[in-house]
């Protein structure tokens, strides 16, 4: 759910990002990971836009891996085999504190290939940094604040301050989410309007992806002990159609 948030906000608030990111307040057009390649890609929490002259590539993870900084090598011939004249600014962004060297890498190194892209760990970052900028506030809770709760508190300030009623739900539900990186429950719907909360469009979208995910995890187990997929489809809500996609990525992965 942290990489939907993240999703959400840079897709809703491109100009946000743009700001905080390239110094430029432009509005940015989502790219689709597909139109840079007819090859499957693994997306996690990976989001292309694109202006005129530029694309933004942003990578959110929660916590590090080790294949990253190929990723962003992989992107980048990517975007260059389909846009050659664009420049491309790519950034992989931490939310979770860690103590892990990996955060650091922001180079790929292979024989005589190098390829460098930039990091930003969040929890180095100032809160007011965040608070200046409606799509960016969600992330102050993860800045380098040694008070979390006071930050959180200024988070609700800022959004209460939103005149907008659906920008200010989906604002408070993704402050919540990502809050709950650092904070317990009690804590945030202390601080944080609930009921705001699931109005939201972001908190509704992810309810439904979360219902979708544990439907598939149950129908996987049902496949593996060998029920019938139209039973499966019953049981589960989901189309034969899909359980059939589940099917078939299930012997996928056993071959391979």
């Amino acid at each position: 759910m942290y990489d939907d948030t993240c999703r959400f906000l840079a897709e809703h608030f491109s100009a946000d990002f743009a700001s905080w990111l390239i110094g430029e307040s432009i509005t940015l057009t989502e790219i689709k990971p597909s139109e840079l390649s007819l090859d499957p890609i693994r997306a996690d929490a990976l989001i292309l836009m694109e202006s005129n002259d530029s694309i933004l590539h942003l990578e959110f993870q929660t916590l590090p891996k080790q294949n990253i900084p190929f990723r962003m090598l992989d992107y980048r011939v990517r975007g260059y085999r389909k846009y050659p004249n664009k420049i491309m600014r790519q950034f992989v962004i931490y939310l979770q504190q860690t103590g892990s060297d990996l955060v650091s890498q922001n180079i790929f190194v292979m024989e005589r290939t190098q390829h460098e892209f930039e990091v930003i760990r969040l929890w180095e970052q100032p809160p007011s940094l965040f608070l200046q900028y409606p799509g960016l506030i969600p992330f102050a809770a993860l800045s380098d604040t040694v008070d979390v709760e006071t930050t959180l508190g200024q988070v609700a300030q800022k959004i209460d301050q939103v005149s907008d009623p659906e920008i200010k739900a989906n604002l408070m539900a993704a402050s919540g989410i990502l809050a709950g990186l650092r904070l317990e429950d009690e804590v945030i719907y202390r601080l944080l309007r609930r009921d705001i909360m699931q109005e939201s469009t972001v908190y509704r979208s992810i309810q439904r992806e979360a219902q979708v995910e544990k439907a598939q995890s149950i129908a996987l187990n049902l496949l593996r002990g060998g029920v019938d997929i139209n039973l499966i489809a019953s049981s589960t809500g989901l189309s034969i159609e899909e359980v059939q996609q589940l099917q078939q990525q299930m012997n996928t992965v056993g071959q391979s």
